[in-house]
């Protein structure tokens, strides 16, 4: 790459005025080039500003730099990224370039990388490199983008501040005595700190908005069946969705366009065309927000029953002002509507009915048999089950797995199970009405922002809350956005949430690049 000193003295010697330089090598002078967006990067890397390569160690370097206090990587693959690098280099060279030609991104743990350690952050997976890969991440690869590291998660997708992870916390970038967030906390905490451009994540019940929130960037959990769940490591089968993490809402988009479509391997997928999501960025078009007066009543912090409850009064403060600033904005049309989503109160127990159940049955195939690691220990079949199990998991893993093959025992599955999917059914129905009468709705995506390393780890039921606003609309298996909307007095980030409708991600899309820019 051109240096800095280079740059400017070229420029100025073909230019009779500093003022008009040319855009992106202003982009270039305010911004290292880890800190560039996707489209930044593309068109860089299209104009021959700089290469793959250069980039790619530009990311690299931040790694090195930073993962020892941040701890967002468990695997960083500098040698075969550099090779990437250099292919995609050729790439650009012979003109076949495409958007995410070149561009380095990571990958949440919990999915599957074709000849490159997967552990979903459990050490029962530790020594496990995939003979296959998941479907999104062979399209974004096949565009030539360059994968320089999996990225720490809560084991499994198991967890709401990626404490959980058996290769330590994930701290946060914009304060390191915080959580980043879970369970796809290392995705944001990477793309936050600039240790890559984007990284994929994967959402159960919030586990991409929720640590873009306290991270702030932009994370979208996309409609069920919209991306295929191929090569994920099945968490919840019926909740799991695989999604992008970026510093914009146009990088989400962008990814969207790649990752989307029917899967064969995926039966779950749905044959609807893929929308050309980041052409419909920024139009000026007419909505009708919903504003869920379940999730913005304060109650006084308690951990129990309730609606909204623990809810931040400076976070509810952030997001009325964000609310007031659209509101006044001349040049959006948007009307702002109450709704009400009565069953949202019981979005959190039925998740943690279903999660838990489908974690048991999911979970099952990891015995130290047929691949993992084997515990040293065990001389026999039970103990080879017990002890490599026990050493594996982590406590929250092992206690989701009690709960869930509690739920789905003989005498139980009507009174827990099912009746979690009857109520489940009325969730869904919920949200079916108010999108009868708005385009979208409007949430915080957390109560708080990003708490303290250990400050929760004790208190399951308060843990579990940082879950209560994303959480519903996963388990009606709806898209939804977190958008960063501001900063606490801490200096910690807040993220607002868009809920669409099914299938709704290209005006959910839409009006998030109008929030965005206001």
């Amino acid at each position: 790459m051109l240096s800095l000193k280079t740059l400017i003295k070229t420029d100025f010697e073909t230019r009779t005025n500093a003022e008009i330089l040319p855009r992106f090598t202003l982009i270039f002078i305010m911004k290292k080039l880890n800190e560039l967006t996707i489209k930044e990067a593309y068109e860089g890397l299209k104009k021959g500003e700089f290469t793959s390569v250069d980039l790619t160690k530009a990311c690299l370097e931040r790694i090195k730099k930073r993962n020892k206090d941040i701890n967002a990587f468990v695997s960083i693959f500098e040698s075969s990224a550099l090779a990437e690098a250099k292919k995609a280099d050729e790439i650009i060279a012979s003109g076949k370039q495409q958007i995410l030609t070149g561009i380095p991104f990571a990958v949440k743990d919990a999915i599957d990388t074709l000849d490159l350690r997967s552990t979903g952050s459990a050490k029962i997976l530790d020594n496990y490199v995939p003979p296959f890969e998941a479907t999104v991440i062979v399209k974004i690869r096949a565009q030539g983008a360059v994968l320089v590291g999996k990225n720490n998660c809560d084991a499994f997708g198991h967890g709401a501040s990626n404490e959980n992870s058996m290769y330590g916390h994930v701290a946060n970038p914009h304060d390191l005595t915080k959580v980043s967030g879970g369970s796809s906390g290392g995705s944001a905490a990477a793309v936050a700190d600039n240790q890559c451009i984007f990284a994929i994540g994967e959402d159960t019940g919030g586990s991409i908005r929720q640590p873009a929130s306290f991270c702030g960037i932009v994370g979208l959990r996309p409609n069920y069946g919209r991306n295929s769940r191929y090569g994920i490591m099945a968490m919840a089968s019926s909740l799991d969705t695989v999604g992008p993490m970026g510093k914009t809402v146009e990088d989400v988009a962008i990814l969207m366009e790649v990752m989307a479509g029917q899967d064969d391997k995926d039966a779950t997928t749905i044959i609807d065309k893929v929308p050309k999501y980041s052409k419909n960025l920024n139009k000026k078009n007419k909505f009708v927000i919903g504003l869920p007066k379940e999730y913005f009543s304060v109650q006084g912090g308690s951990v129990s029953g309730g609606e909204a409850e623990g809810m931040n009064d400076e976070v509810k403060k952030i997001i009325e002002n964000k609310i007031e600033t659209i509101k006044k904005n001349k040049s959006l049309e948007v009307e702002f509507k109450e709704v009400s989503l009565p069953y949202t109160k019981y979005g959190l127990p039925v998740y943690y009915i279903i999660v838990p159940s489908e974690d048991s049955s999911n979970l099952g195939r990891l015995d130290g048999v047929r691949y993992g690691v084997r515990s040293s220990e065990a001389h026999d079949l039970y103990n080879i089950y017990a002890k490599s199990r026990g050493e594996g998991f982590p406590e929250e893993v092992k206690r989701r797995i009690m709960v869930g093959t509690y739920s789905l025992s003989s005498g139980y599955y009507d009174a827990y199970y099912n009746k979690a999917q009857k109520v489940r059914t009325l969730i869904i129905e919920d949200f079916n009405q108010a999108f009868a009468q708005v385009d979208l709705l409007l949430t915080p995506t957390s109560p708080f922002t990003a708490f303290g390393i250990g400050e929760k780890k004790e208190n399951i039921m308060a843990m579990y809350l940082a879950d209560m606003f994303v959480s519903p609309s996963a388990v009606a298996g709806l898209p939804a956005i977190s958008v960063p909307c501001g900063k606490d007095s801490k200096n910690l980030p807040v993220g607002i949430q868009i809920i669409g409708p099914r299938l709704g991600e290209e005006k959910l899309l839409n009006f998030a690049s109008l929030v965005e820019g206001v």
